[in-house]
């Protein structure tokens, strides 16, 4: 009966989407079974790909009405298995809305420095349409030349240049939401202050529990005057660390404050990435400060000071934007650099105290070692986000089981330390047991109640953010398995 169910229910999805929108192959469903960590895997049902708003809320009212999962999926380069098709109960096979054919500018307003975009643009595409006119989108993450700004929203996506300009969150004035039972609703003022529950602030982060995305407005911010890139070399891990909460802790707020380890140094070197990096550092640290050009230089002059105090053996301006473009390429592109090292690389994401980072970065060392895991870090260090990376087979159940061993220790040592399982790469399934380490039973209640308002069935990206003693509600109460269509 369940399998006569899923065959109407893709026939249905083919008459709202075409038969081009919807892919049920195995062959091809291989392609979702993960995102960017592919530790967990789950194949789906199908894929649809809408292509406006109605057709997602369709897509969404029948299978809502049918009790079928789903959950939406930007371009799969998330790192903590947010957009896994997962269902409700052990063995289902759920729908995986694909937002990617939803991939335009709406309108960009410079007037009063806003965009409106569909989710499926990836993120640097919008930066590249209004830079002639000297805007940009702040929030960077590493993959953003591939990563959706709608994915990006879910996850409340970070990036380099989050220290001084914000996560995503900070940059979202209005969504166009589809709710989890088809309903369409509006969230923000777009710029305008909105009165009320802040329900937009509570969305951007919700990874995909909450509702799908089908519109977003963001902030367009100012080109900076001027950009001053700097490149630290450090014989020792610790003195570097000790250089990041000094230059914070003199009061200087750079755009960017990144810190890479030997082992990604050499892995961009040997790779397409290559920026010149020294490969005998310990470390090197990215330091970027933009604004007014009188004050800027300033303040590199006093951040290349404090980097030599703490035993920077070097410290270097990039001359031009196509070597400030070079440094960046490499910190960009490490994880496609660590990437060749092994078949499989398992990218950790945490956060720490600026002051804990030297003792906190030894930590983890001894972890891997004691794992005997290749380990490495490249990360932000200016707000303490670490991520620490594992290079692994994923064909050694054995070396798997001390990566998932080691990643827990990592975890638990940076909560100890004050910090938390996540900065910017959200929960997802992937570090859903993980949250007990931050939050009592009673906090974790009040999430999902805050969940049940939106999805209080959990049909929607079920086994995500917050874990829950039965993950959709309701499922089976009084359903007997007949396709409702509308």
């Amino acid at each position: 009966m369940l399998e006569l169910l899923e065959t109407k229910i893709i026939a249905a999805l083919r008459e709202i989407v075409g038969k081009d929108g919807v892919t049920c192959e195995e062959s091809e469903l291989m392609v979702y079974e993960c995102d960017a960590i592919a530790m967990h895997k789950r194949r789906p049902l199908a894929v649809v790909f809408p292509r406006n708003t109605d057709q997602v809320s369709r897509i969404v009212r029948l299978l809502h009405e049918n009790r079928i999962p789903f959950g939406p999926r930007g371009a799969g380069t998330g790192l903590s298995s947010g957009a896994l098709a997962m269902g409700c109960e052990e063995g289902q096979r759920s729908v995986i809305i694909e937002m990617a054919r939803m991939n335009k500018i709406l309108e960009i307003d410079y007037a009063n420095h806003r965009a409106i975009v569909q989710p499926g643009i990836i993120n640097v595409k919008l930066t590249q349409a209004v830079a002639a006119m000297g805007y940009h989108y702040a929030p960077d993450p590493s993959s953003q030349t591939a990563c959706t700004i709608g994915g990006n929203v879910a996850e409340n996506a970070g990036g380099p240049h989050c220290l001084k300009y914000g996560a995503t969150t900070n940059h979202i004035l209005g969504l166009e939401i589809v709710l989890p039972d088809g309903e369409v609703i509006n969230l923000g003022g777009n710029g305008a202050e909105a009165i009320g529950y802040d329900l937009l602030g509570a969305f951007v982060g919700s990874e995909g529990t909450f509702g799908i995305a089908t519109s977003v407005t963001v902030r367009l911010t100012r080109t900076p005057q001027t950009i001053v890139t700097l490149l630290a070399d450090f014989l020792d891990l610790t003195d570097a660390g000790r250089a990041v909460s000094a230059i914070i802790a003199e009061g200087i707020l750079p755009a960017a404050l990144e810190m890479i380890d030997k082992v990604t140094i050499n892995a961009v070197e040997d790779s397409v990435y290559a920026a010149g990096y020294p490969r005998d550092a310990a470390a090197c640290l990215i330091v970027e400060l933009d604004g007014l050009k009188a004050g800027i230089e300033a303040q590199a002059r006093r951040a290349t000071e404090i980097c030599r105090q703490n035993k920077a053996r070097s410290v270097h301006e990039a001359r031009d934007e196509a070597e400030r473009k070079k440094l960046w390429a490499g910190r960009k592109g490490a994880f496609g650099a660590l990437g060749r090292v092994s078949p499989d690389l398992f990218v950790q994401d945490a956060v720490v105290p600026r002051t804990k980072l030297p003792e906190v970065l030894a930590g983890i060392y001894a972890i891997g070692a004691n794992y005997k895991l290749r380990l490495s870090t490249v990360f932000h260090a200016g707000d303490g986000n670490l991520h620490p990376n594992i290079n692994f087979d994923g064909r050694d159940a054995e070396e798997v089981s001390r990566v998932m061993a080691a990643s827990k220790e990592i975890m638990m040592l940076c909560v100890k330390s004050g910090g938390s399982i996540s900065g910017e790469h959200g929960v997802g399934a992937d570090k859903i047991s993980y949250m007990p380490m931050i939050f009592d039973q009673a906090s974790l209640d009040k999430m999902l109640a805050v969940k049940d308002v939106f999805n209080p069935l959990g049909l929607c990206n079920p086994g995500k953010a917050v874990p829950a003693q039965r993950m959709c509600k309701e499922y089976r109460k009084g359903f007997d398995y007949q396709l409702i269509t509308n």
